[in-house]
């Protein structure tokens, strides 16, 4: 693997439970992904996806092997260390949308900012920025049981890029949207991806939502089994 990469799971292994008890998530995965790409990651549940996006995600910690961000060793990182990380270079987001029920769009949005201490002027007009470019200017003050499903994932993924991350981790992020709203949430992601430069990881079941990624990843009992560019025979 280049050890240039952005972002590198070497020999990684996930154990969970001891004993007779103990389960292996994962098995000495190994994965590599560039600045900018778009990676579908997919597999039967169990497989172990959800568990690598963890690790990804600075969520959970390896058993055993090593992850490398920008270079950083994140398994050796404090805990408030990967916080920072998280912070400052991830963005998520989730298959629940998992947005605060009695908060406005706007202030939903604004949560990882507070999180990062940011004044609130400047706070307020990066929030309704990132609202815009998803299509939802002038929602602003409407809470999430005002909205479709859509339209908060709309919300979920202004508050997942609202901090310019390095990298957005996208958990089924179609997974509860229709056919329609599914392609209009995929060309928002595509979007972010293609146009800020955007790394974007995204787990899915759908073959035609991993369509729209360059580069798809299937798991199987903890191990990687297949790894092509989008467009290549499998």
């Amino acid at each position: 693997m280049n050890d240039a990469a952005f972002i590198r799971l070497s020999g990684v292994s996930k154990t969970y439970g001891r004993g007779q008890a103990a389960f292996q998530a994962l098995k000495g995965i190994d994965l590599s992904v560039a600045a900018g790409d778009f990676v579908a990651i997919m597999g039967p549940s169990g497989s172990g996806k959800s568990t690598t996006m963890n690790i990804l995600g600075c969520l959970d910690t390896p058993t055993s092997g090593s992850y490398r961000f920008q270079g950083v060793q994140v398994e050796q990182l404090s805990r408030k260390q990967r916080t920072v990380l998280r912070r400052h270079y991830l963005g998520f987001v989730f298959q629940g949308f998992n947005l605060l029920a009695r908060t406005t769009a706007l202030e939903n949005i604004e949560l990882p900012l507070i999180y990062r201490h940011e004044a609130a002027p400047k706070r307020h007009a990066t929030a309704r920025a990132a609202l815009e470019l998803v299509g939802l200017k002038g929602w602003e003050h409407h809470n999430p049981t005002e909205l479709s499903g859509g339209q908060q994932q709309r919300v979920a993924i202004a508050r997942a890029i609202v901090t310019r991350p390095a990298v957005l981790l996208a958990d089924e992020p179609t997974g509860n949207l229709d056919t329609r709203t599914s392609r209009e949430i995929m060309d928002l992601i595509t979007g972010f991806n293609r146009e800020q430069g955007i790394t974007v990881l995204m787990v899915t079941h759908e073959a035609d939502i991993a369509a729209y990624a360059k580069r798809i990843i299937r798991f199987t009992d903890g191990r990687v089994d297949s790894d092509r560019r989008n467009g290549e025979e499998a």
